[in-house]
């Protein structure tokens, strides 16, 4: 389905705090106006695709919070595709978008099953993160049966009528009730709607017309991803029933514990211990970065809780403009032990200071108070 870049809640016409429910009702009512088999229009089929990618991505939690803070190109860049549209009628989409019909529940359920997703992990180091890296999943999935080729028949057999539902996949009850006769509509339990029984199983799958097989994927995971964050691959799940499409396939990425960085959205933050003199004379000392080591400058006086910022230093932003900060929290070490000698000089230094040594910070006592919440 091709893309489009037009606001999804602006195609749906709902506003962006629209309940799942409200969603659900706008996109089943323009579903029935716009449908090719319905509409008119020149553009029906075009309008049509665009309104089903705006129901797929805000009908779901992951995407729609994707789309909310990212846009279109947090959704490329965190790996949907939007689904491909076979145009069946109308019953069949409302089925396989909300698992009922058209019509209601007293129609027959189509024939045609869409495959089940899976779900496949990763993980990473921080660093992969930043750079974003390919990586290879293997998953089972089940697919379709290569002798029967998805029929479940045996090879050279035929199905037959079904014997209950005379090979309309649905039969109808008539019940008396105090407002007169109602008439239900059920699918036929033994054929599965169909109308066809397979007398002869293919024998390779048992008549189900799928086979498992493991399977390898090549993941691209762009830089920049969060943990906990999946990715679809649409197409790539278990096989679908009688010409059904088959299911999507969720990456989840995981990233491990990185022992220097703790990331805040797409800042790191961690701590730059400094001794005594390092603080009070200032100087150049070497951090740790996502990109190796860096020289950075102490301003002399430094106190302790003081965040030193390293613009650019942070992870890579997920829309792929720019990176966010390193904030390295500096910390103080005070001599434990001292000899003799450390001890004159000290106290010599403790002499010789004035009020104006120590010159009080106003905002230290803020800063520390943020360290703490």
């Amino acid at each position: 389905m091709a893309s489009t870049d037009r606001d999804y809640y602006e195609l749906l016409g709902v506003p962006r705090t629209a309940s799942e429910v409200e969603i659900k009702k706008a996109f089943r009512a323009l579903a029935r106006e716009l449908h090719p088999d319905v509409s008119d229009h020149p553009e029906a089929e075009e309008r049509f695709k665009q309104l089903v990618e705006a129901y797929e991505v805000l009908s779901k939690p992951e995407t729609r919070e994707l789309y909310d803070r990212f846009g279109h190109a947090g959704l490329r860049s965190g790996g949907y595709q939007p689904t491909g549209v076979d145009f069946g009628s109308l019953s069949d989409l409302f089925s396989a978008f909300f698992g009922d019909e058209l019509f209601g529940a007293g129609a027959a359920r189509p024939t045609r099953q869409r495959g089940a997703d899976i779900a496949a992990e990763v993980e990473l180091d921080l660093a992969e993160a930043a750079e974003g890296v390919k990586r290879e999943v293997t998953f089972e999935a089940e697919t379709v049966c290569d002798v029967c080729e998805g029929s479940g028949m045996k090879p050279g057999t035929e199905p037959t009528t079904c014997p209950t539902c005379k090979g309309q996949g649905m039969f109808q009850q008539v019940s008396q009730s105090i407002f007169g006769q109602i008439m239900r509509t059920q699918t036929c339990s033994t054929c599965g709607g169909s109308g066809k029984v397979i007398e002869h199983a293919c024998e390779n799958c048992g008549g189900s017309g799928r086979e498992v097989e493991e399977r390898k994927l090549e993941v691209e995971i762009p830089a920049g991803i969060h943990d906990r964050q999946p990715i679809r691959i649409s197409g790539k799940g278990h096989a679908g029933s009688r010409g059904g499409r088959a299911g999507d396939v969720y990456v989840l990425v995981r990233l491990r514990h990185d022992e220097r960085f703790v990331r805040e959205g797409d800042d790191l933050v961690s701590t730059l211990e400094l001794t005594m003199t390092q603080a009070a004379l200032g100087g150049k000392v070497t951090v740790s970065t996502l990109d190796g080591e860096a020289e950075v400058g102490i301003e002399p006086g430094t106190q302790p809780g003081a965040v030193l910022t390293l613009k650019g230093k942070g992870m890579p932003r997920l829309q792929g403009f720019g990176h966010g900060d390193l904030r390295l929290l500096l910390t103080v070490l005070i001599p434990r032990k001292l000899d003799e000698e450390q001890r004159k000089l000290l106290a010599q230094f403790e002499e010789s200071a004035t009020a104006a040594t120590y010159e009080h910070d106003e905002g230290l006592f803020k800063r520390l108070r943020a360290r703490f919440k």
